[in-house]
């Protein structure tokens, strides 16, 4: 199954519906992550604020995997050049 994701909100709403659909508790979760139940609250509650690893060793522990897909309209334009890109 895919959930589409591009507001914090919606990953708050995955991510709970995700834990709760495998009926595992904040304690449970965070045991898997080896974050405490607090961090597990924190995060559900505001992942904008959470960093990448921290979300995708959690969506690993919920059986997930974080993809980035790109659109039809997105595809149509050249990438940037390698010396024009600032990471």
């Amino acid at each position: 199954m895919t959930y589409p994701v591009t507001t914090p909100g919606q990953l708050r709403a995955v991510l709970q519906a995700l834990r709760r659909a495998r009926t595992l508790t904040q304690v449970e979760l965070g045991e898997r992550v080896g974050v405490s139940q607090k961090r597990i609250a924190r995060i559900e509650g505001d992942p904008g604020v959470t960093g990448f690893d921290q979300i995708a060793r959690l969506v690993a522990a919920l059986g997930g995997q974080l993809v980035i897909e790109v659109g039809a309209k997105a595809r149509a334009k050249p990438p940037p050049s390698a010396k024009h890109e600032r990471w």
